[in-house]
This record gives structure tokens, C-alpha cells and sequence, in this order.
């Protein structure tokens, strides 16, 4: 009875090694999986904004009196999509001509920049995103700086890059040099799965929210995280809009320190049709104007003149 005992003990004792054994492994391995799991590099801004147009020539022109910098100039090496350097010579609009088939969306992409497309790629294919591979070489327009595409839950084209500053072109007529791509606003229908995307997995965080009545929502406004650029939920739009209302909503800004003296240099480079300036509901002076596409392009000051309606900013404003 006692050797029975005994040898009960001993497996006994063995299992408890076996099992705290097997634990050890078991926690290792999960250490070891979370330590592999790749990190989410920095998202700082955004970096250029590819547009589709009709007409590439109006669409220079109009961009020219607009931004007011020469187009084909040294940052722009891609011949077939010419663009349009803002932001000192950091950031760009691209212009696409539009295929044949229609677009609900002519902000064709919202390129955001990264300090490490590599690791980029890879944390979003770890979570199970579908990512082009990198490119680089000056043959694509982006000078040697590696990029890749993504969509969103909804379709939208997002893409990531690491930039090389771009070289200043000339400022002969501009707005004025302290000039920049502020944000990019599209038409959401499931601000959920949009959430998921931009808010969980990027890391977005909310810079405001309000509607065309104090209680709703009509704009969503999501931070970059590692910056203070901005994208825009644009809710509630019905299912039958048409291109020109689409235009309106699926959008982008720039960002100036004076409203006024944006407007009037903006008469002055010829463009006619201006609507405002006047204050908005987020509390920020701005304007609007349309492409030949009707493409809105909104030209906002950086920080607002009073409080905004429906909710209060909830992070830090952009600066010039």
C-alpha cells in the first residue's frame, strides 16, 4: 500500500512539472506572438490628394489660379498626372484623367505620409487588410519615395508613403506660402465599419463632430494620430445624389492664416465664382470654390474665430 502510495506521489509530482511545463510554454509562445506582432508606425499628415478630372487642361488652370504654383516643376515628374505642390513644397494635388467608366467619388485618393512604409504594410496585412505591394521609382511620379494602396471598409483608396520633402517649386501668384492640405472629407453610409478602419486599426482620433442642427451629425472629423491633418465623415447623404452633390461632399481643404486676404488674392489670380467667405458651423472662417468638375474645394483658416456648434474641438488645432 505504502510503494502504491509512493508511486502516486511521484506521478503526481511529475504531472504538476509536466503541467507547469506545458503553462510556461504556452505563455512563452504568446509572449513570443505578442512581441512578433508588428507595431503601427507613425501616421503624420496627409501627403498628396489625387483628383479625377474631365479636362486636364481647364483643370490646370483652374488649379494654377487657385494654389498659384507652376505645374511640371521639379517635384512633379510624372508627366501624365501633373500636380500641384502646397505646404512649402511638402505636400501636392494630383490631377487624373477620368476614365470612361463614372466615378460617385473625383477624389480619386487621400495619400497619407509614414516614416516607415514597410512596417506599415505589414501591420495592416496582420490584421488582415489587403495592401498593394510597395512601389518606388521615378517612373511612377513619386521620385524614389515607396508607396502602397489600401481601401477602406467603404471603398475609398487610401494610400501610404514615406516622402523625400518635395523641392519647392516657384510661388509667382499663391494664396500664400504658409498654404496647406488641411483635410479630405468622403461620403460615409456605415460610420461603424469606418470606425474600425480609421479609429481602432490607424488610430484616428476625433477633432469634431457636428451637424447641420445642433443635435445631429452630419461631419465627423477624425485626426491623423501622429499629427493634426484631418479626414471628414460626410453622413447622411442620400443614396440618389447626383455628381454635382457628391462633389460638394466628397471634398478637401486648404488651410490659410486669413480668410480675406485668401479671397482676394484668389480674385486676383481670376478666379469668379467664390462662395463666401463667411463662418461656418464649426466655427472657422472659410470659403468654397468648384473645380470644372465641381469637386469642392474648401479654403479654411487654421483655428476658429468663435465656438463651434454642437460639440467642442476635442484635440489640438493645426498650425500654419
Amino acid at each position: 500500500m505504502q510503494g502504491l502510495i509512493g508511486v502516486t506521489r511521484i506521478y503526481l509530482k511529475y504531472a504538476a512539472i509536466l503541467l507547469a511545463t506545458g503553462l510556461l510554454f504556452a505563455l512563452a509562445a504568446l509572449h513570443s506572438g505578442a512581441q512578433d506582432e508588428p507595431k503601427r508606425p507613425r501616421i503624420t499628415g496627409i501627403d498628396h490628394i489625387r483628383l479625377y478630372v474631365s479636362d486636364l487642361r481647364k483643370s490646370r488652370e483652374f488649379y494654377a489660379k487657385l494654389v498659384g504654383v507652376i505645374p511640371f516643376g521639379s517635384a512633379c515628374i510624372e508627366r501624365s498626372r501633373p500636380c500641384f505642390t502646397v505646404g512649402g513644397g511638402f505636400q501636392a494635388v494630383e490631377l487624373e484623367q477620368a476614365g470612361a467608366h463614372p466615378h460617385r467619388n473625383w477624389v480619386a485618393e487621400i495619400a497619407l505620409r509614414t516614416d516607415d512604409v514597410g512596417q506599415m504594410r505589414r501591420y495592416l496585412i496582420a490584421h488582415g487588410m489587403n495592401a498593394s505591394e510597395i512601389q518606388k521609382g521615378a517612373s511612377d511620379g513619386y521620385a524614389h519615395n515607396p508607396h502602397f494602396e489600401v481601401t477602406d471598409p467603404e471603398g475609398t483608396s487610401i494610400s501610404f508613403i514615406q516622402r523625400i520633402a518635395y523641392p519647392p517649386d516657384g510661388f509667382p501668384r499663391g494664396i500664400n506660402l504658409d498654404t496647406q492640405l488641411l483635410h479630405a472629407g468622403f461620403v460615409v453610409k456605415d460610420m461603424t465599419a469606418e470606425n474600425k478602419f480609421y479609429r481602432d486599426l490607424l488610430g484616428f482620433k476625433l477633432y469634431w463632430q457636428g451637424g447641420m442642427k445642433d443635435d445631429g451629425v452630419d461631419w465627423y472629423e477624425l485626426q491623423v494620430p501622429d499629427g493634426d491633418n484631418w479626414i471628414e465623415y460626410m453622413l447622411n447623404i442620400p443614396s440618389t445624389a447626383d455628381h454635382k452633390a457628391l462633389g460638394a461632399q466628397n471634398h478637401f481643404s486648404f488651410g490659410v492664416k486669413e480668410i480675406e486676404a485668401a479671397a482676394a488674392q484668389l480674385r486676383k489670380n481670376g478666379v469668379e465664382k467664390i462662395a463666401g467667405p463667411g463662418i461656418g458651423r464649426d466655427g472657422k472662417r472659410g470659403l468654397n470654390v468648384y473645380d470644372p468638375d465641381d469637386t469642392r474645394v474648401e479654403v479654411t483658416e487654421f483655428t476658429p474665430a468663435r465656438e463651434p456648434c454642437c460639440h467642442p474641438y476635442t484635440a489640438a488645432h493645426p498650425t500654419p
